[in-house]
This record gives structure tokens, sequence and C-alpha cells, in this order.
């Protein structure tokens, strides 16, 4: 039994594989099975009844990954557990060398840009307002600062980890 932590549009999961079977969170077991169609990146993944046609490619660090699932694109964070608990333990442990900037943390469009080059902002304060999956999210400054540069701007489509703001 081999257990993942997946990260899709700000959400994590576990997905237990066992087998022949996979299951999400608590979820009960479902048959699974994957497919490679020769001469192809495509896989043909089966879930229960339920057939889906996905390819997937490699986006930068270890475990984060382009998926094409039925036609629709995702950008996915898939990691075992150990690897994803080593990794979680040196981020908490790494010390910031200067201002974080805001970074888009799903894909989405920019609705609303709050700040502009050059101002001071606090702690908690929106800066600017995504909209992901028909839900608007408001992003807020991560800590006291005046604002180096700003690169969304509203109607503007971005993915995960864009930086959006920066500060100086």
């Amino acid at each position: 039994m081999t257990r993942y932590v997946v990260d899709l549009d700000g959400r994590s999961f576990v997905v237990t594989l066992d087998g022949a079977a996979a299951s999400v969170d608590d979820a009960p077991p479902v048959a699974a099975h994957l497919d490679d169609v020769e001469g192809t990146p495509v896989r043909i993944v089966t879930v229960g009844t339920t057939v889906h046609r996905v390819t997937a490619r490699r986006a930068g660090e270890r475990g984060r990954y382009v998926l094409r699932i039925d036609g629709r694109r995702y950008a996915v964070d898939a990691l075992d557990e150990r690897t994803r608990a080593i990794r979680d333990m040196a981020a908490a442990t790494r010390v910031p060398s200067g201002p974080v900037p805001l970074i888009a943390p799903m894909p989405g469009l920019v609705v609303r840009v709050d700040v502009k080059a050059g101002d001071r902002v606090t702690a908690g304060q929106p800066l600017v307002v995504i909209e992901a999956m028909k839900m608007e999210n408001e992003l807020r400054a991560p800590a006291d600062g005046v604002v180096r540069a700003v690169h969304a701007s509203p109607g503007t489509a971005v993915e995960k980890g864009t930086a959006l703001v920066e500060f100086g």
C-alpha cells in the first residue's frame, strides 16, 4: 500500500493505492487500473466503471506535474507521504532571505488588484482577488511592507505559483 499527498486547486487529498484499488481520503477503495496507449504519452485510467484519458508532464521540482484529464488541464503536486513530510520539515526550518512575494495559491483569473508599486501595506491587508472554481479568493499581505512591483492585472489568467506582488 502506498499513500500520496496530492495538492490540487489549493486543496490537499490523501490518495491510497493498494494493488488494483485506490481511495481518496477516507472514501472506500474502488477498483483502479492504468493502461498505456502504445506509441503515445496517453494513458487510460479506469476508476470503478469510469474511464479517463490522461497525459502527465513533469513541471519543475520533484512531485509537480501538469495533467490533462479528458481534455482539462490540472497543475498537481503529488508526493508520497514520507517525501512530503521531509519537504514540509525542510520548508518549516528554512529562514526567509527577504520579503516574501505574494504568490498565486491556485490557477485562476485576476478579478481585482488593490495596490500599486510604492504603496505601504500592513499584514492582512487585501491585495489581489483571484476567481477560481467560481469563487473569489481575496489574497492578503503576508507582512507589513512596501509594494515594489505588481505583476497581476484584472482579467489576466494566472497559474499556481505565479508571483503577483513583490515587496521591497
